[in-house]
């Protein structure tokens, strides 16, 4: 008994399969150590995808999506693999090919992937919220590694076909970027964990983080989780924080909307709901008033924890395609709406209500969540007590509309636009032209392709004489 209660001392403060060992620090998973499982990872990445590497390359067939191949890893070694210092334990890649087609796609060459994921350790992010599984991210800042459970690795196969035809017809797309799906057995546990796209770049320093989900219950972050260097806020705190919104050029917002619409499309169609949208804040005026008050420091030594410096990145030649916040709503295409910059590093420009100049980085994440059994019910219930309509679970078809109307219209808005009134006063009897130009701030209308009128000309040069008058003359004087 004594011993027994002993080893139920060494874990504390234990989230669903996380944990956090007493004696050391560490953290678990399934009572398997950090350390262990991101090296049972990069041992099995290294051999998947070398292995890959000899088979011949070829359209993806329908039962490449079930294929699940293994490789047992005995600490002493095989001919197959090398000997290591952790527990015996096996690997498995699920849906290999599949998944090679996936990383072509969006630019991935194999030796870089292996660069990513191995070439350096994985580093560890302990804000890794209440979901109690474990994040990890490549040392170059670009990809994110996560465990995931049964069911939701098991949805993600299943989600697999759909999301290879979607990524055939668009790849401007704002959903998860998945590069891998695999499992580590180690101690008679199976650790299932997921490759993706890294969305917020820890060189970049984040000013403001948010959780949407347009759902107004409870959406707002808790006590505790203010008391964070950078806490993630939710729908009501950005209501109160920036209830003027983002505001983005026109062109940014329609390719934004659209690729939000086009998503939530494709999620209601596979009756997914209770996904978010995460965003990420980047003030560059306040960040330059930031580096002012250091006393003109790099703000590469700025940032959240475990920051990297631009040397530390992988060459611009090496970066992988439709990844950054960017280039998912318009490709390669920086947008009209770029400002000026050294490295924008794929952030969408917008500004706030004071007019300082931001930088944003979204996508959707947590899409692995289907309309059970279970959420129905959690749904009925919180229905009982509270407006059905305003939880954050709900049938897919109303999540989705409702999730579109928030982020188009409450969090997203287009910036208003200047209107050009010109009004033109020319003299007949002389080679004279003066032309009078009024400005004035006008908000963007519902009808935007209608353009403003320019008066029609007078009919004689008493009328001429008098359209000059002295408030035009000021207003254009005003230009200059």
């Amino acid at each position: 008994m004594a011993s027994s209660a002993a080893a139920a001392q060494s874990m504390k403060k234990t989230i669903g399969h996380r944990g956090v060992e007493t004696t050391t620090g560490e953290t678990t998973y399934k009572k398997t150590t950090s350390s262990a499982l991101k090296g049972a990872i990069q041992l099995g990445i290294t051999h998947t995808v070398g292995s890959l590497s000899q088979k011949a390359e070829r359209d993806v067939l329908m039962q490449d999506f079930v294929v699940v191949e293994s490789i047992f890893f005995p600490s002493e070694g095989s001919n197959l693999t090398p000997a290591h210092h952790y527990s015996d334990f096996r690997f498995k890649t699920y849906a290999p090919i599949a998944f090679r087609y996936f990383r072509e796609l969006f630019g991935i060459r194999p030796d870089d992937y292996l660069y990513s994921l191995c070439n350096d350790g994985l580093i560890e992010l302990s804000n890794s919220g209440a979901s109690g599984s474990l994040f990890y991210v490549s040392s170059d800042d670009e990809f994110i590694i996560k465990t995931v459970q049964h069911k939701e690795a098991e949805f993600l196969q299943k989600l697999l076909p759909g999301y290879f035809m979607n990524l055939n017809q668009n790849k401007r797309t704002l959903l998860p970027k998945f590069y891998g799906l695999y499992c580590v057995q180690a101690g008679g546990k199976n650790i299932r964990i997921v490759v993706m796209n890294n969305l917020l770049p820890r060189i970049v320093p984040m000013h403001l983080k948010y959780d949407m989900k347009g759902s107004t219950y409870k959406r707002r972050a808790s006590p505790k989780e203010r008391e964070k260097a950078v806490p993630t806020h939710k729908d009501l705190d950005f209501i109160q924080d920036m209830p003027e919104g983002l505001l983005l050029e026109a062109d940014n917002y329609n390719a934004l909307c659209k690729t939000i619409q086009r998503d939530c499309l494709l999620l209601q169609s596979f009756k997914i709901m209770d996904y978010s949208l995460l965003v990420g804040i980047h003030n560059l005026d306040l960040a330059s008033r930031e580096r002012e008050r250091a006393g003109g420091q790099s703000g590469d030594s700025v940032g959240s924890e475990g920051a990297v410096t631009p040397d530390q990145r992988r060459p611009q030649t090496q970066k992988s395609l439709y990844c950054t916040a960017m280039e998912s709503i318009q490709g390669e295409a920086r947008g009209k709406g770029a400002m000026d910059s050294e490295d924008h590093m794929g952030g969408i420009p917008a500004r706030n209500a004071k007019g300082e100049r931001l930088l944003f980085y979204i996508g959707i994440i947590d899409i692995l969540q289907s309309y059970r059994f279970i959420k129905k019910l959690e749904h009925s219930w919180k229905a009982l007590v509270h407006d059905g309509d305003t939880v954050s679970v709900h049938r897919p078809g109303f999540y989705a509309e409702r999730f579109q109307q928030f982020m188009c219209n409450t969090v997203f808005k287009k910036i208003p636009r200047k209107c050009l009134h010109v009004s033109l006063t020319i003299f007949m009897n002389v080679d004279i032209v003066i032309t009078s130009i009024r400005i004035r701030e006008c908000m963007q209308s519902d009808r935007p392709d209608l353009v403003p009128r320019t008066p029609p000309l007078a009919e004689n040069a008493a009328d001429y004489e008098a359209n000059l008058s002295t408030s035009s003359l000021e207003d254009y004087l005003l230009l200059y």
